[in-house]
């Protein structure tokens, strides 16, 4: 037990004498071989970038080039004001044909064309949707109160037919929902110049 005693306190001794003897290595003023390529690194990085007192040097525009800019920018926001808050859809009243069915063409590029359709309830509707955009957004209409998703083929006229009941506005989006245009429903005893008046599109 006395030796086995001995022994663990020998190798605890050599530990702690290889310890120190390692510490006093670390703390002595050689330097290792990380610090002297450090060293060089940032000598040959002196030499072949020379320190500038200004790393950014500013350019100066000719006075034509701001005012351009900012008027430029100025009728970009207006248009954008424009285009979400003042402009109004084209609106067009679907004409009755034979057999009594309200029919209107509404062509589809870029958008819908007219965006408003104004229409009578009770009676026959048939939109025809002719797409002239390539766009793949624009593939398909879908009219989601009546329950309609039509597929739109390229230059082709597509007709669309339902009877709305209720008056109301009801929209019509392209398969991603990205554009929109709308159906005003009116009464039958609607008059000509309420029919006239534009609906906003949601």
């Amino acid at each position: 037990m006395l030796k086995k005693t001995a022994l663990i306190g020998s190798i605890a001794s050599l530990g702690i004498l290889f310890g120190s003897a390692f510490a006093e290595a670390m703390a002595s003023p050689i330097p290792s071989l990380r610090d002297a390529t450090r060293t060089v690194n940032a000598q040959t990085s002196h030499e072949t970038h020379p320190q500038t007192t200004n790393q950014f040097q500013r350019i100066e525009q000719p006075l034509g080039n701001k005012v351009a800019v900012t008027l430029g920018g100025l009728g970009l926001i207006g248009l954008q004001l424009w285009w979400f808050l003042l402009s109004k859809p084209k609106s067009q009243k679907a004409v009755a044909t034979g057999g009594n069915i309200q029919e209107i063409t509404v062509t589809v590029d870029g958008g819908y064309d007219p965006s408003l359709i104004v229409v009578q309830a009770g009676k026959p509707v048939r939109l025809k949707f002719e797409r002239k955009d390539p766009s793949s957004c624009l593939e398909q209409v879908v009219i989601p109160d009546f329950h309609i998703a039509a597929d739109l083929p390229l230059n082709q006229v597509t007709p669309v037919e339902f009877t709305p009941q209720q008056p109301g506005e009801y929209t019509f989006t392209c398969g991603m929902n990205m554009f929109r245009g709308a159906i005003a429903v009116q009464s039958t005893n609607a008059s000509e110049e309420t029919a006239s008046t534009p609906i906003s599109v949601s």
